[in-house]
């Protein structure tokens, strides 16, 4: 599953989402963990109430089923939700490398339901009908 981390300093989860800098995606699964790539933006992102900052954003991460943030406007969080991308605040900053092992931890173990529907992203549904009791 792809993971994009909101970032100033390419390290730490430690920025708005609208105002970052930089997404970092990575790959991970239980086994392990992989750089993908870096999304670079502008210098000009903290104007208050431009919505087009965010269509990059939201371009960049398409394939990304979580996206962690250190804050998110109400707008972009709508956005980001309706692209079938869950967004996990962060209160401190959060070295990237700390939340991808506790990630690979939490998928060897059970992960949440909003984490196990977050890894069938891009995946088909698939419904075993044989599972399924059939009443006459």
């Amino acid at each position: 599953m792809k993971i994009a981390f909101a970032t100033q300093d390419q390290q730490r989860v430690d920025a708005h989402f609208g105002w970052a800098k930089h997404l970092a995606v990575y790959d991970v699964t239980a086994e392990g963990y992989a750089f993908v790539q870096d999304f670079g933006f502008g210098e000009d992102l903290a104007e208050d109430g431009d919505e087009d900052k965010l269509a990059p954003k939201l371009a960049a991460i398409a394939d990304c089923a979580i996206v962690y943030v250190a804050a998110i406007g109400g707008s972009a969080a709508a956005r980001v939700v309706a692209s079938k991308i869950h967004p996990v605040k962060v209160n401190t900053p959060e070295p990237i490398l700390d939340i991808l092992d506790k990630l690979q931890t939490v998928l060897k173990g059970t992960p949440p339901p909003w984490m196990r529907k977050a890894l069938l992203k891009g995946q088909e549904r698939a419904i075993d009908f044989e599972d399924e009791e059939v009443k006459p």
